[in-house]
């Protein structure tokens, strides 16, 4: 018999957390998240999401075991300002039996009915800078830190309970040695000359803070017209701050403004954390922090964690612009590999940017999607 309870204390928190270590314990493509911060993107106090959404957590227990858990959220600015009636679930994993995934999705379901909202959707995160999708293909290749993994059989279950794909999302990598720079040296020398463009160097993170909140303005403008799309608050761009911008190399940050200093590209890279997230095990301390340092400095694969450019300046070329300066970093650093976070294979615009790089897709993942 399945039993599905509601969570509330620390410690059954913790148990939500900690569920996928025992669940992938045997899993060398699963990167385990730091345990801590898993912890304050729940806490109600520390992630100002919560002023705009609400998230209740259930654990799926089978002869008093955990066996599966999920999250349940509302972003009310998604309800609310984009007439999107959407209850959104996540963290969602489970093992391969049907009444545990059936009970948990139950739940969901239940609370979108009681809140008058349209449909389900998962698994997603609170906003655009969360997780999102289940992996449909590429399960035997490591996840990055900023995507979840998950078991061949997950797919299934949503199809059997009656979800149909809703978005699906493609991850590529292509070597860094297909960075040819003539395809845009000569191009951004002309773009910042007829823009009367120019890029910005940072060597410190206090450097990078000066612009971040343009950043994030940036990010709103040029991402709004994705389907998946819900704006970044000012509340949040201090939490964003201090949980991203804190944590890379900040020659990693590459910012193009105009001739007033206005922002207008930005694109921000990040190391590959996985293998050293997998030695972390889930605790920074005691060696944890070893691991992560080491591999912030020394590590040959990179992953492109955002680029974005203002409407008023997209289809004019800035991206050469990010792209030269990222070859000029890198090019002596013997990199070896460059991945692309989950993309939603609609987003032509970000598909015709990487196209001289001759990207592979390497990972499928997919959102799923039910009536209520």
């Amino acid at each position: 018999m399945i039993t599905v309870k509601e969570i509330h204390s620390k410690k059954e928190l913790k148990q939500f957390v900690k569920f996928p270590f025992k669940l992938y314990k045997d899993s060398k493509y699963w990167v385990p998240p730091i345990i801590k911060q898993e912890l304050e993107t729940f806490d109600k106090d520390k992630n100002p999401i919560f002023k705009d959404a609400e998230a209740r957590f259930f654990l799926a227990y089978k002869d008093n075991e955990i066996v599966g858990r999920i999250a349940a959220m509302i972003n009310w600015l998604e309800v609310n300002n984009q007439d999107q009636k959407k209850m959104r679930f996540g963290w969602f994993d489970f093992i391969d039996d049907m009444e545990v995934s059936k009970a948990l999705l139950e739940e969901v379901e239940r609370i979108g009915k009681e809140n008058k909202l349209d449909y389900t959707e998962g698994p997603v995160g609170f906003s655009n800078l969360d997780k999102v999708g289940v992996i449909t293909e590429g399960f035997d290749r490591v996840a990055p830190m900023i995507t979840w993994y998950n078991f061949p059989y997950y797919a299934s279950h949503y199809e059997q309970y009656g979800y149909a794909v809703e978005k699906t999302y493609s991850e590529n990598h292509f070597p860094f040695e297909n960075v040819k720079p003539e395809f845009f040296k000569k191009a951004q020398d002309l773009i910042k000359r007829r823009y009367n463009l120019r890029a910005l160097k940072f060597t410190k993170t206090s450097e990078v803070m000066q612009y971040a909140d343009q950043m994030f303005d940036l990010f709103n403008q040029s991402y709004s017209s994705l389907s998946s799309f819900v704006e970044i608050t000012d509340i949040q761009k201090d939490y964003f701050k201090k949980k991203f911008i804190t944590f890379i190399n900040p020659s990693y940050i590459k910012f193009v403004v105009d001739k007033d200093d206005v922002l207008v590209g930005f694109a921000i890279v990040m190391p590959s954390f996985s293998k050293a997230l997998q030695k972390a095990n889930g605790k920074l301390f005691p060696f944890g922090f070893r691991h992560i340092l080491d591999a912030k400095k020394n590590n040959k694969d990179i992953i492109f964690y955002l680029i974005g450019v203002h409407p008023k300046y997209q289809n004019k070329g800035v991206h050469a612009v990010i792209f030269n300066e990222y070859y000029e970093t890198f090019k002596d650093l013997n990199m070896e590999t460059c991945y692309r976070t989950p993309e939603l294979e609609d987003n032509d615009a970000i598909q015709k940017i990487w196209k001289h790089f001759f990207p592979v897709i390497y990972r499928r993942r997919k959102t799923f999607r039910k009536s209520l």
